[in-house]
């Protein structure tokens, strides 16, 4: 068994953890998402305010650490939303539907959504974290 750590050069530089671990067992890889929020390059949440708009941008940043460890949406087995308010995810239902598909297609793993009190970054309003194999 091996196992690295994936950070794509476009996203921001972790600090203190890792974007992803890819662990490889013979043929078999199993990748592990880090939480992913609206950050741009430089570590600042994009679209404040926009729950919509962070969604994008979180699973934008998602496809980078996919691509990055050789994978794609339609490896991801499960994803878990944490966002800050159930109420605003509940009126953005049909937009974020419409993000959903332009990076995921018709492809749905297991998913989980929870509403926590505050994220670690207080303009963040939603972060994505997941597990993808092949």
């Amino acid at each position: 068994m091996s196992k690295r750590p994936v950070n794509p050069k476009d996203l921001a530089p972790p600090i203190g953890f890792a974007h992803g671990w890819v662990v490889e067992h013979g043929p078999a890889r199993t990748l592990y998402l880090a939480g992913q929020c609206g950050y741009d390059a430089a570590g600042a949440v994009e679209k404040k305010g926009d729950l919509v708009g962070q969604l994008d941008k979180a699973l934008a940043n998602i496809g980078s650490i996919l691509r990055d460890a050789g994978m794609t949406f339609a490896d991801v087995v499960q994803l878990n939303f944490y966002v800050t308010s159930r109420d605003d995810y509940a009126t953005a239902r049909k937009e974020f539907g419409g993000v959903w598909r332009r990076h995921c297609g018709k492809h749905f793993p297991g998913m989980a959504m929870f509403q926590v009190v505050s994220l670690f970054d207080p303009e963040a309003l939603i972060e994505v974290q997941g597990v993808a194999a092949t």
